[in-house]
């Protein structure tokens, strides 16, 4: 089967219906807002939904502690509300992955509640039991300095049972046929509805086979080939968007040694060196970081992210490294999070516009597929009042009406931010569509600019030599078009003089600007770059364009 691989220039919105637009007024986001603001994201550019957990749920950690696969939590409306969002959402032609997290359960599902009652219990074996005590009880937290263990003993059971993340969240026995087995029918059941693919939580986490006491667990990889061999059997361009924060000598494993894992994975190695780059402005550990995460195979691609749903993770950079992020982003205590990482916004972190800029302007020109993560076009920030990763959760800015035009109930799901420079009133989506300069126009622009550029998600990439380290250049050629992007991380101005090797690339035209550059003798460009500049140029041959002006 030849596969659509769409997803190679597409842009990824990543949303919380909790959060996003509540419509029918109970202070929570749901289906019937999302559906209203289609209309938005379509006119933003966006061209992929990925979904934070909607299923039935306790909502103990934002909804990722799931009760029930096959529905719809009634906060967020009905079966019937979802599949009328999909209709609309396939109208404008925007399409739609989900959270497929099947790691662990809510202590409350069902299969947890029946595994706990008897050792023979038809359940008993989904989920990962030690009668004993394990040695390694206290070992393995995904959240360290909030979580305290990763075995809870249970008095029903009598036994202590496994939990990766927090302890109301049993992780799944994936060895387990059946386990799996349900896995497919959960994937079959909302690949119909259509969705076009699942962003796969703690991907690491569902492949080990943990035991009391093990050391190091088995890596399963061959469960990722039989999840994408569902995909491609119910739906044939479906994806899976896997989150495993992993180095790069084992990407292999999760893509596959023939392209046959998953399609997609979060560049967290790249993220990380990318905030290192912003905060020093030494570009070399990023260019380090790229040359490292080459993707090996065609169908493969990297999602490249700035923020998300969770903290700002630097765990994979030197102590000496991180601790320069911190000082820079996150020089607080109440800024920081499990000892690695940063629980705040991009716009705050990075404190202003010209910022900003950069940082998008980087991300959009990565190797990959650009992910937003939703408020970030208007530059929302962050609520340090609220515990762990709620803090970058807060209700979207509409506009300046009450609540921030996110819904007409007196109690949220989370606070709106209502004081400082980044509070609704002054900051919103209704303000920024009315001012030509504003950051959401900018963003609807380089978005339009990104999908005009598929040598990014199609082609072969570059490091240029600029001459200064604190510029990084890139050039990308496909189907005989090359693109130049510069990114100047420096807070002063640079005059650099490029030298583009490839044949017949002796003209530099600006995306952004009315501006261009030809190339001096040795086919050199003396190209300025502003403080915190960022320029996207395409490479053409001078001759042939005066040829076809002539003609």
């Amino acid at each position: 089967m030849i596969q659509d691989l769409w997803y190679k220039n597409s842009i990824f919105y990543s949303l919380d219906l909790e959060t996003f637009m509540d419509l029918n007024g109970d202070g929570v986001g749901d289906f019937e807002g999302l559906t209203r603001r289609l209309d938005y994201l379509h006119a933003l550019g966006v061209d992929t939904i990925w979904l934070a957990p909607f299923q039935p749920t306790p909502n103990r950690d934002n909804g990722y502690d799931i009760r029930d696969y096959y529905g719809v939590d009634p906060r967020h409306g009905s079966s019937g509300n979802f599949v009328e969002f999909m209709h609309q959402a396939n109208r404008r032609g925007i399409k739609v992955i989900i959270d497929l997290v099947v790691n662990h359960t809510s202590d409350e599902h069902p299969w947890f509640q029946d595994a706990r009652s008897s050792p023979d219990a038809k359940h008993r074996d989904w989920y990962i039991w030690s009668k004993k005590k394990p040695s390694d009880w206290d070992e393995g937290m995904v959240f360290p300095g909030v979580q305290e263990r990763t075995w809870t003993y249970d008095k029903k059971a009598k036994s202590y049972f496994f939990h990766r993340f927090y302890d109301f969240q049993p992780d799944l026995n994936i060895d387990n046929q059946e386990v799996r087995e349900e896995i497919s029918r959960i994937m079959s059941y909302w690949l119909q509805l259509g969705v076009a693919g699942f962003r796969v939580d703690a991907v690491p986490f569902i492949l080990e086979t943990p035991a009391p006491g093990a050391a190091e667990p088995e890596m399963r990889f061959e469960y990722l080939r039989d999840f994408r061999r569902i995909l491609q059997w119910r739906k044939g361009d479906a994806i899976l968007l896997g989150e495993a924060n992993v180095l790069p000598d084992e990407t292999r494993k999760y893509f596959g040694d023939e392209g046959e894992g998953i399609h997609m994975m979060f560049n967290f190695y790249v993220n990380q060196h990318l905030f290192y780059t912003l905060a020093t402005a030494d570009t070399e550990p990023l260019k380090k970081a790229l040359e490292e995460t080459r993707c090996l195979f065609p169908t493969s691609q990297w999602a490249n992210f700035l923020r998300n749903h969770d903290e700002l993770d630097l765990g994979r950079l030197t102590d000496e490294q991180r601790q320069k992020v911190f000082a820079r982003f996150g020089p607080e205590e109440n800024m920081q999070l499990y000892d690695r990482g940063i629980r705040r916004r991009l716009s705050t972190m990075l404190g202003n516009r010209a910022q900003s800029e950069l940082a998008y302007s980087l991300m959009f020109s990565l190797p990959g597929t650009p992910v937003i993560r939703y408020g970030d076009e208007i530059g929302m920030g962050d609520d340090l009042s609220l515990k762990e990763r709620n803090a970058v959760r807060t209700p979207m800015q509409w506009s300046n009406d009450p609540q921030a035009g996110f819904s007409e109930a007196d109690e949220l799901i989370h606070p709106v931010i209502d004081e400082g420079p980044y509070s609704y009133q002054h900051l919103n989506v209704e303000a920024q569509k009315r001012d030509p300069h504003s950051l959401l126009n900018w963003m609807t622009s380089l978005i339009r600019l990104r999908k005009e550029c598929p040598e990014i998600g199609w082609g072969e990439w570059e490091i240029l030599d600029t001459g200064e380290p604190k510029i990084l250049g890139m050039i990308y050629t496909w189907q005989r078009s090359s693109l130049v992007v510069l990114h100047n991380f420096d807070e002063k101005a640079h005059e650099i003089m490029l030298k583009v090797d490839q044949a017949h690339q002796n003209k530099l035209i600006d995306l952004m600007k009315d501006n261009e550059s030809v190339a001096e003798e040795g086919k050199t460009h003396r190209i300025t770059m502003e403080a915190y500049g960022y320029r996207w140029f395409r490479a053409s041959d001078l001759s042939d364009l005066i040829h076809r002006q002539n003609k």
